[in-house]
Order: structure tokens, then sequence, then C-alpha cells
């Protein structure tokens, strides 16, 4: 199943940004006609239908829209202090995506190896997991 995410998605036309219309062109060799599946991190998920399969601009029409996917009665939130290996801290970002984590709080403590946490870049970790888990919830990350 491909998933791309699109937390900007409004109506029933939607143009996937650059990097995202790579890989469905390029890298999955999508074709005019081909469906594909997206999600906006907001519990909305869309089945659409390429109409322009340009490499950098990707036109899609959204043909079937199911919102609240997979939506749970509750909310988690987990705070963590990050590991002097940054690897552990983005696997951990990974997994609890996974499972379905609401939010995710870095904690500095007074014996905290690690002071600074990239944010873009656990954003990134995150979406990947998000288009991984079929996910349409993406979990907020707090700063450090």
């Amino acid at each position: 199943m491909n998933i791309f995410y699109t937390p900007d998605i409004t109506g029933n036309s939607y143009t996937l940004n650059e990097e995202e219309s790579k890989h469905c062109v390029r890298v999955l060799r999508m074709e005019i006609g081909e469906r594909i599946n997206l999600v906006d991190g907001d519990g909305g998920m869309y089945i659409a239908q390429i109409v322009d399969a340009n490499p950098k601009r990707c036109r899609v029409e959204v043909v079937e829209k199911q919102e609240c996917y997979g939506k749970r009665p509750y909310y988690l939130h987990i705070a963590i202090g990050p590991t002097k290996l940054i690897d552990r801290y983005e696997w951990f970002l990974e997994k609890v995506t996974e499972i379905g984590i609401d939010e995710i709080t870095p904690l500095e403590s007074f014996h905290s190896e690690r002071r600074t946490v990239k944010q873009e870049r656990s954003e990134m970790v995150v979406i990947a997991a998000v288009k991984q888990s079929v996910k349409a919830y993406h979990p907020k990350v707090n700063e450090m």
C-alpha cells in the first residue's frame, strides 16, 4: 500500500509536493489512472487517482475520503529523556508512532547526556513512521 503524507489537503484536487511527487512517479513508477492513498495527519484517509504524473508536481483527484481513520477513544502522551546515541531516540520515535502515541515530549533532566534534539529531523522520522505503519494521525512532537 502506497501512502503519501499530505498535511494541507483540502477539496477534491491536490498536488503532491516535489519530494512525494518524485517518489510516486520516478521511484514507484506510478502512472495516470493509478490509485494512491493519502493521509493528512489529522485522521483523514483519502483514496486518490493520479491525473497528472509529473515528477515535480504530481496532481491527484480524491475519489474517496474517510474521516477519523483508526481513531481511539483515549489520548496518550509520552515523555522521554533522549539518549546519548540519537539513533536510539529516532528508533523510539518510530516505534511509538507505529503503536499510536498522540504526543511525544523529549525531556532534559539533570543527568541527561543529550541537551538538544533536532526538531526537523524528529518530524521527518515521525512522518516516515506514519506512512509506513498506515496511521492517519501524526503525533505531536514537542520541543525539548
